[in-house]
């Protein structure tokens, strides 16, 4: 048997990935309607007002995300300590976090919460798969009533175990540490046909591989499904058994969606992530792999 392909008690023992063992990575709605004790994380933002599960408690992902000019950047673990006291978290009950479920792209969002509640410490982390929108769907009710919150008060360390900073890459791509540089975005983005906004310079990670995040969802669905063969999946892109992989995309959103569907749903060891991706690699003089040149970018921005 492949040793990804287990039961979820099996890959409990394997990865130690951060969920409540009655509840998993991936709760469905009927199961967080009867998870009474967790704490529910409504990062939708605006929508909360609109309605919402009860009890859920307001918290805008831009509250786990950096400045403009590099979204992805680490939010200090200071900061983020006051903003989870505020929002009455306590690391001895179950976190369930909660998306807008609008498209495939929301899931990276609870991806990316997910994966800094877990590098600071909390190890009952869940998602509600398919997001906000898959409560309404399922007839279940919300409330425009705002949750109320008893403050905590929190000693939070950031743990980098699953994170990968820009001298890591920078000595990936150097030759000095050996990984395997994972780009989830779509193919374009990869090609340096599209970039980020905030982005300096268009391409990617010398050396990269494309593994778009939509390879984890089926076409058109929100939520994501359960990776079925991960050992063929790491072979396709020549992953050696136990080597770190780097994820990575724009802004570090996308490839939230890698880093949970390969280390909290696939057991995966090693995967780590680079929250400040391509924004904040291309404002280096560091090498690009498919950076358009001077010409092709000019004439790139004379079509609009």
């Amino acid at each position: 048997m492949s040793r990804f392909l287990m039961t979820t008690a099996a890959l409990t023992v394997l990865a130690a990935p951060a969920f409540a063992a009655d509840l998993g990575p991936l709760v469905t709605p009927a199961e967080l309607q009867s998870a009474d004790d967790a704490i529910i994380l409504d990062i939708r933002g605006a929508g909360y007002a609109d309605g919402h599960i009860a009890g859920a408690i307001d918290a805008p992902y831009g509250l786990f995300r950096g400045p403009a000019e590099n979204p992805g950047a680490l939010v200090p673990v200071e900061k983020l300590e006051t903003t989870f006291e505020g929002l009455g978290l306590t690391q001895d009950r179950p976190v369930v976090i909660v998306a807008a479920g609008a498209n495939d792209t929301d899931f990276g969002a609870a991806a990316r919460v997910y994966w800094t509640l877990k590098s600071t410490g909390f190890t009952q982390l869940s998602i509600l798969n398919g997001g906000e929108q898959a409560w309404v769907n399922a007839g279940l009710p919300v409330t425009q009533e705002v949750a109320s919150i008893a403050p905590t008060e929190l000693t939070l360390n950031w743990d980098n175990t699953w994170t990968a900073t820009t001298a890591e890459v920078d000595e990936v791509i150097a030759g000095k540490k050996q990984a395997a540089l994972i780009d989830a975005r779509p193919h374009a983005f990869y090609e340096g046909e599209q970039s980020h906004p905030a982005a300096t310079r268009p391409g990617t990670l010398p050396g990269a591989q494309n593994l778009e995040y939509t390879q984890f969802f089926q076409p058109g669905a929100t939520a994501i499904s359960q990776p079925t063969d991960i050992d063929a999946l790491l072979a396709k892109f020549d992953v050696k058994d136990g080597e770190e992989i780097v994820s990575f995309c724009n802004t570090g959103h996308w490839a939230a969606t890698n880093w949970f569907a390969l280390s909290e749903l696939g057991g995966v060891p090693n995967v780590t992530l680079y929250p400040g991706s391509m924004v904040e690699y291309s404002a280096t003089d560091g090498k690009m792999k498919n950076e358009p040149g001077l010409l092709k970018t000019l004439l790139g921005q004379f079509k609009g």
